[in-house]
């Protein structure tokens, strides 16, 4: 039996709420629904990993979309699988002689997870074949670019010999951050999602369905700048978004957490102090304190974690225009996640953050026996 997991990417449970998505309520009345919480910082590339892994950025390493590297002083997006410390479910299932898919909308996902796994394709970088099958993939920055990953997933799932252990689909959250739950554009997305998805477990009735997000959204209207908030106290600072990546369309590289280095961390006592009464931040913690704190990867996080406001973000004005209507993440509101699951063993499992659907996977279905 094949195991279908689902992150859609920035599905905060107000979109749930808000928006008619039959087949998502048919399959949770058949199994279950609850809400969950996500990693922090509530970005993609955290929570990805964090499901495929089924572990904590402490443990896989990955604790941001980008990165500066201490050591060299380079800046780098991690989009390579070479910087996950982790087994993948992928690796594993590839070393136990099972078959698995792997098929997102952004290709950055591609790049970073697909190593192991038996088939991989993006709607980026779609191969000839699945192009021929189900069409070609709409534009990434469409509303459409979703409903064609879970339609890819479908047709390999169809064309295949034998049936696949375990299908990863995971989209891009475009929608999401053009769009409030309450506009009609945000009902014509989960439509077409939730359709594809009405579709594939129609035509593999037996399948296993876990669906998820890596993490929420929510609106925004500040942007608070770190850099020259320190800098009015003599203290030189180097905040590097880690929300960012290459779909500046989506967010301008403005979330709501950030990873401060400082030119002389000797001075993060004082630096912590300052953010501590600055407006707009609502915590601010020590590496090793947000290290302990949040799971996260210890070397590569900055001198400082600080988490913004509900409705701020952060960022360099004179890098970045503040765009005059914003949704983004990153940030402690943002971690509410759905987690659906149907059709499966979910007796004495629980199900309690979206890494817990990756533990199923490690647990019930890639195993020895």
């Amino acid at each position: 039996m094949t195991t279908v997991v689902l992150c859609i990417d920035g599905f905060d449970p107000e979109y749930l709420e808000a928006c008619e998505t039959p087949n998502l309520r048919a399959l949770a009345k058949s199994g279950f629904l609850k809400i969950g919480e996500s990693m922090m910082p509530s970005v993609t590339n955290v929570n990805n990993v964090s499901l495929v892994t089924a572990s904590y950025p402490e443990v896989h390493g990955i604790s941001s979309n980008y990165r500066l590297v201490r050591e060299t002083g380079e800046e780098i997006y991690m989009e390579s699988g070479e910087y996950i410390l982790a087994e993948t479910l992928f690796q594993r299932a590839a070393r136990l002689g099972k078959r698995t898919v792997m098929v997102t909308s952004k290709d950055k996902l591609r790049t970073l997870l697909s190593d192991g796994s038996t088939v991989h394709a993006s709607s980026e970088q779609p191969p000839d074949w699945v192009v021929a099958g189900v069409g070609e993939p709409p534009h990434i920055y469409s509303l459409e670019v979703n409903g064609w990953a879970v339609r890819a997933g479908n047709f390999i799932m169809s064309e295949a010999d034998e049936p696949y252990d375990v299908v990863y689909i995971t989209t891009t959250d475009y929608a999401m951050h053009t769009y409030a739950p309450d506009e009609p554009e945000s009902q014509e997305h989960l439509t077409i999602l939730d359709n594809a998805i009405g579709d594939l477990v129609e035509a593999h009735p037996g399948v296993t369905l876990l669906l998820t997000a890596d993490h929420g959204m929510s609106s925004k209207t500040r942007m608070v700048d770190l850099k020259a908030t320190l800098g009015r106290y003599g203290i030189r600072a180097n905040p590097v978004p880690i929300i960012k990546d290459r779909y500046t369309a989506h967010h301008s590289n403005l979330g709501g957490c950030i990873f401060v280095y400082l030119d002389d961390p000797s001075q993060v006592g004082e630096a912590l102090k300052i953010l501590h009464g600055t407006d707009g931040v609502e915590e601010a913690l020590e590496r090793s304190e947000a290290a302990t704190k949040y799971r996260l990867y210890y070397d590569r996080l900055g001198d400082i974690v600080a988490n913004a406001a509900p409705d701020v973000v952060f960022g360099d004005p004179s890098e970045v225009e503040m765009p005059a209507r914003l949704r983004s993440h990153a940030s402690l509101h943002e971690r509410a996640i759905p987690l659906l699951g149907y059709n499966g063993d979910f007796d004495g499992f629980s199900f309690e953050r979206n890494l817990d659907l990756g533990r199923y996977i490690f647990e019930k279905v890639l195993t020895d026996s």
